[in-house]
């Protein structure tokens, strides 16, 4: 399982939003990418605030193409 989603499910940020649930599961891996820009990609998703935005990633590919490059 993919580091964040351990981290989410450890509870190891008690005062975070995340804390409050413990149903996480993985919905999208992209791999090959340091901690840094893994966290950027990750921080630029939950900005989007948009269940189609997320749904899209799976759908397009070049979307996750674009987002990896430009937090390289």
């Amino acid at each position: 399982m993919a580091y964040r989603i351990d981290q989410h499910l450890n509870k190891n940020f008690p005062f975070s939003f995340t804390a409050k649930t413990d149903d996480w599961m993985l919905f999208l891996l992209i791999d090959n990418l340091g901690y840094q820009q893994a966290r950027n990609i990750e921080i630029n998703i939950k900005m989007m605030k948009s269940k189609k935005f997320i749904e899209n990633l799976k759908q397009f590919p070049e979307i996750i193409k674009r987002l990896t490059l430009k937090y390289e």
